[in-house]
């Protein structure tokens, strides 16, 4: 096809997509983010927000997450001690990504009769 702006020609570097999910390819890293758009949370809200995950792994997503600079842990220096989790600037980016899979899963899960109502 002439003039046709192929974006999914092969890119010598990989697939960009790859990049993506490099940040955010495990299940609880996108439901992490996504909880995170709206306020800063605490452990035990991700806790009682995502209930099948388990301490050990939300720990695992929360460190991995702040190690690629997606999320920042704040420690209050209180008695006992409190930890906060927002999301960074650059964690801030992934806010449209997030926010279009949200409307996706909400439209597919509907016509599939996911949820109901």
């Amino acid at each position: 096809m002439e003039g046709n702006n192929n974006q999914y020609l092969p890119d010598p570097r990989g697939c960009p997509m790859e990049a993506t999910l490099e940040v955010i390819g495990v299940k609880w890293k996108r439901v992490i983010v996504y909880h995170l758009l709206s306020e800063t949370r605490r452990f035990n809200e991700f806790r009682r927000l995502m209930p099948d995950i388990t301490q050990r792994m939300l720990t695992l997503q929360l460190r991995e997450l702040e190690d690629c600079g997606v999320l920042h842990r704040e420690v209050y220096k209180e008695v006992p001690p409190r930890v906060g989790y927002s999301l960074t600037e650059f964690g801030r980016t992934l806010e449209p990504i997030i926010n279009l899979m949200r409307d996706w899963g909400l439209e597919n899960a509907n016509k599939r009769g996911m949820f109901p109502g």
